[in-house]
């Protein structure tokens, strides 16, 4: 059976984290291992992927298959890039230095836009956080608004209430004082 590379899962539930390894085709997944040569964390943002490009160029030159999502996160990292650089030099398109240096010209490319995508995604959380305070503050507002005006009008009903009350007294008061007036 040929050598794969794949990932060994890590990590506790519903927070994976896994190793990427050089192991036997027929091994279980999370079993015995040939070499580690990298990690890969997908709950972070952007996912972080720390591979050894030589280490992993070398198996996959020796033959080595590497599964579906190995093979995506060797692409991302630049290790099949790499083993593409070192066949042009085999076939003597370019010397070493020349594949060293436009691979490194490609690392630090890709460096970059990794960096912007990081501060996109802060950005984003950032700009969230303030619209979610704003929100909140309006809402906060509108209710403060909302107790303001049942406060004044249970204020407004107390004072009826209380010119009412002070009016049937004035009245129950003046009625008979007018009717003695009427009757002389």
């Amino acid at each position: 059976m040929p050598v794969k590379i794949r990932l060994q899962r890590h990590g506790k539930k519903g927070q994976p984290f896994y190793h990427i390894v050089i192991a036997d085709g027929r091994a279980p997944r999370d079993g015995k291992f040939i070499e580690k040569i990298g990690t890969y964390n997908p709950i972070t943002q952007p996912a972080s992927i720390d591979v050894e490009v030589d280490k992993a160029v070398k198996w996959l030159r020796n033959g080595a298959q590497p599964t579906d999502t190995v093979k995506a996160i060797l692409s991302y990292t630049g290790v099949l890039y790499k083993k593409h650089l070192l066949i042009g030099v085999e076939k003597g398109a370019f010397d070493e230095a020349e594949a060293e240096r436009r691979f490194n010209v490609w690392k630090a490319e890709k460096e970059d836009r990794i960096h912007k995508a990081k501060s996109n995604i802060e950005e984003k959380k950032r700009n969230a956080r303030k619209e979610a305070m704003a929100s909140e503050a309006k809402v906060n507002e509108e209710r403060a608004q909302e107790i303001l005006k049942r406060k004044a009008a249970e204020l407004e009903a107390k004072a009826k209430e209380a010119r009412k009350a002070a009016g049937e007294e004035e009245a129950t008061e003046e009625t008979p004082a007018e009717e003695t007036t009427g009757e002389e």
